[in-house]
């Protein structure tokens, strides 16, 4: 990933890598300190990132898991039928979503909250067309509610809307800042990487997203930018390509 080179007597400013990009996050990210549930002051700090990366022109729509609410792996694991359980997961992350609507157009940014699963009371059902044309408006997109079918994570409801609304990349914001060979906050001595292929991230369960959503982004070549979330002004830096970061493509 290299910027293009700027034309002369342009605006010699870092250009965006990408047009539009799809930004995933776990809904764990929202939870800050807490054990539990939305840390608002968390909220409003990534609301803040997508801000900037806004006011850059980027066309913006974002995931985010429900797993700080409620995972439906964790209550199948507890003996509750699995596909009710998803469903679960899936309106947690409706929670989620408009929490983060809430938090940007506090901030005066036009957001839409779209749910794979239809509730017009809160938000706007999922209409592939409609959502081009908010993003060709400016405004940001939450999708809710995953694909809206139980056994698929939000990692690949995140794939999907990515290839549906054309992105140019996958953003996953995570703890740390990029791809590791093992936990860094664990091993001092993990390694990072700058650059990683689909296959090996598979062959070695690098924990970039889940595998079918990796298979599937590989299938697509859709690249999936790894990077820290939790670093002021990080999403703008990688998205004009200077930052710390790992991208996952075809190459490696």
């Amino acid at each position: 990933m290299t910027e293009a080179l700027a034309e002369p007597g342009a605006d010699t400013g870092p250009k965006p890598l990408y047009g539009r990009v799809l930004l995933k996050i776990s809904g764990e990210a929202l939870m800050g300190d807490q054990g539990f549930g939305l840390h608002p002051p968390t909220v409003n700090a990534i609301a803040q990132e997508v801000g900037r990366a806004h006011a850059l022109g980027i066309q913006i729509c974002l995931v985010i898991g429900g797993g700080n609410i409620f995972r439906g792996l964790s209550g199948a694991a507890q003996g509750m039928e699995r596909a009710q359980a998803d469903y679960m997961g899936m309106l947690a992350t409706v929670m989620n979503a408009l929490a983060m609507q809430s938090a940007l157009e506090a901030m005066k940014i036009h957001t839409r909250v779209v749910s794979a699963i239809p509730m017009d009371t809160v938000c706007e059902p999922y209409i592939r067309r409609r959502c081009v044309r908010h993003l060709e408006k400016g405004r940001v997109i939450v999708f809710a509610a995953g694909t809206g079918n139980p056994y698929f994570t939000t990692d690949t409801a995140a794939t999907l809307r990515a290839m549906e609304m054309n992105c140019g990349a996958i953003f996953k914001g995570t703890q740390v800042d990029g791809v590791y060979d093992s936990d860094p906050r664990k091993n001092p001595d993990a390694v990072r990487y700058d650059r990683v292929s689909y296959d090996e991230a598979l062959a070695k369960n690098l924990g970039v997203m889940d595998a079918s959503a990796i298979a599937l982004a590989r299938d697509n070549a859709l690249p999936i930018v790894v990077f820290s979330l939790h670093e002021e002004g990080a999403m703008t830096r990688v998205l004009t390509g200077q930052g710390r970061y790992t991208v996952v493509d075809e190459e490696g």
